[in-house]
């Protein structure tokens, strides 16, 4: 098939969730292209393995930021995904919904509808929660959805000691910080399901792949082509050709907050002087593409532990084979969670309208690229700005 209804670009997160809505009804047919492969393997599919997808040239484009000249110029690992499932087939698998403020800001800087009241009801027909005997607020959940969120088991006495702490220095606690109250001390919520990381690829395009209406071409997108200002199909690298899919309803640009805008860029479509000085005729100037980029970096802070209770006690030979034999035979074990089994959303300082910062507790001490063990036994939280006001290009 070179022509459908439906054209997507990327296999990701919004792809494959479009992909799966778009097919549904049978009426249209729909294309999902994608450059990266299978995502079929522990690296991806063990949830304690993340650490290695998201750093191997297999399943990641290898991005690196710019030279950053408030990092004393280094360059900072960016990674996306490149496998089926994109960036939530290699990414932490943390779930958080965001706070309900957030949302409102959108509506408020002019998103209509997109305050926190009308995204919650497709928040909560989205997920499949288990609450797994944690509390948590079911009012505020989704039980039928495609997407299982659980929780992990929190058998690690260091994730209550980290909720305690907090306690303790005077912040509040929560049940379930994707529910009525975000802020506080908690257990965290993953995205696996029956030991397994549950990508947007298991939620929504694996099911949604059998139907006939659907399918999925392997090959690189390299611009959209534009016909008397419409665009009526994509220009794609297969196999060393280069040929055109043609959509006649829509092209849907799905590929990551990097890939798109510079699909965009490579179709005409951007900043006029920018195209200009790389030859690509213009086709509509819209200075915003590939402006205004927002992320939220973290640091994390580690501590040696006083007792013998972290995961290093795991870091060996005999510890990884046993934990993976656990995983590979019966889905449990410590391979069964990413092990980010508690959180906080705290205030960075008074005066400040609702949580800014967000902590994952981790009981280990690692470096989350992977390329140095802990030396020890150790632990280490997580900190970020949720709301960096920093924006690139």
């Amino acid at each position: 098939m070179t022509e459908a209804d439906f054209v997507i670009v990327g296999s990701g997160s919004a792809g494959s969730a479009l992909a799966a809505r778009l097919s549904e009804d049978g009426k249209h047919s729909v294309l999902v292209l994608e450059f990266g492969g299978t995502d079929i393997g522990p690296f991806i599919q063990m949830p304690a393995a993340l650490s290695y997808p998201m750093n191997m040239k297999r399943y990641d484009w290898g991005f690196v930021s710019e030279p950053e000249p408030h990092l004393g110029n280094r360059r900072l690992a960016t990674p996306r995904g490149k496998v089926i499932g994109g960036s939530s087939s290699i990414n932490g698998m943390v779930y958080v919904r965001g706070h309900a403020r957030d949302y409102d800001h959108w509506a408020e800087s002019g998103a209509t509808g997109w305050g926190y009241a009308d995204v919650l009801p497709y928040y909560k027909r989205m997920e499949h929660w288990h609450e797994g005997g944690h509390g948590g607020d079911p009012a505020w959940r989704g039980k039928d959805g495609p997407l299982h969120v659980t929780r992990g088991p929190r058998q690690n006495p260091l994730f209550h000691a980290f909720v305690e702490a907090g306690k303790q220095a005077g912040f509040e606690t929560t049940g379930d910080y994707n529910g009525e109250k975000q802020e506080g001390f908690g257990p965290m919520e993953q995205t696996v399901w029956k030991g397994r990381r549950w990508s947007a690829a298991n939620a929504y395009l694996k099911p949604a792949l059998k139907r006939q209406n659907l399918d999925l071409i392997r090959c690189l997108a390299r611009k959209v082509i534009i016909e008397d200002g419409r665009a009526v199909g994509v220009e794609v690298e297969r196999g060393g050709v280069v040929e055109t899919i043609r959509a006649r309803r829509e092209v849907i640009l799905a590929a990551s907050s990097i890939n798109t805008p510079k699909i965009l860029l490579l179709s005409g479509i951007g900043p006029a002087a920018e195209l200009a000085e790389h030859d690509i005729p213009v086709v509509a100037d819209r200075p915003g593409v590939g402006k205004n980029l927002q992320d939220h970096l973290e640091v994390y802070i580690q501590q040696a532990s006083t007792q013998p209770i972290t995961l290093y006690k795991h870091w060996n030979i005999f510890g990884k084979g046993l934990a993976g034999a656990q995983w590979l035979f019966f889905k449990n074990g410590i391979g069964a969670s990413n092990q980010f089994e508690s959180a906080a959303f705290v205030r960075s300082r008074p005066g400040v309208d609702y949580p800014d910062i967000q902590y994952h507790f981790l009981p280990m001490a690692v470096r989350y690229d992977g390329t140095a063990p802990a030396e020890g036994h150790g632990f280490q939280a997580h900190v970020g700005p949720m709301r960096s006001p920093s924006r690139g290009k």
